[in-house]
């Protein structure tokens, strides 16, 4: 996670999480119920969602981080419960179209 932070400018919103976790894919998705049915475990989760559901969104999938695009407002109570659950959230200012281009390209090299 800390080189997809690095190469992607991403802010750290989440204090308390493992950072450790490897990154299988990732998915772009405003809608809850389609991130439900389609994200995969270990995946890295780009929305301009910032409530509290994302966090069991996250959670329920063992995704592995949840990257807020687009500098959406995160709630204190939504920084909170992904603490509890050990999912770290980031903050950027990019759009949704260049952290989804930018990540493919980094896990395009890792895995070819």
């Amino acid at each position: 996670m800390s080189e997809v932070q690095d190469l992607l400018g991403l802010k750290l919103v989440t204090k308390v999480t493992n950072l450790d976790r490897k990154v299988g894919g990732g998915y772009a998705s405003d809608l809850l119920s389609w991130v439900m049915a389609h994200a995969k475990e270990n995946d890295i989760w780009i929305t301009i969602q910032s409530h509290q559901n994302i966090v069991a969104v996250a959670s329920l999938l063992s995704l592995a981080a949840i990257i807020v695009a687009e500098d959406a407002n995160i709630d204190e109570n939504t920084i909170t419960k992904a603490e509890q659950e050990n999912i770290p959230i980031y903050s950027s200012d990019k759009s949704i179209y260049e952290l989804c281009g930018i990540l493919y390209n980094l896990l395009s090299r890792e895995s070819g």
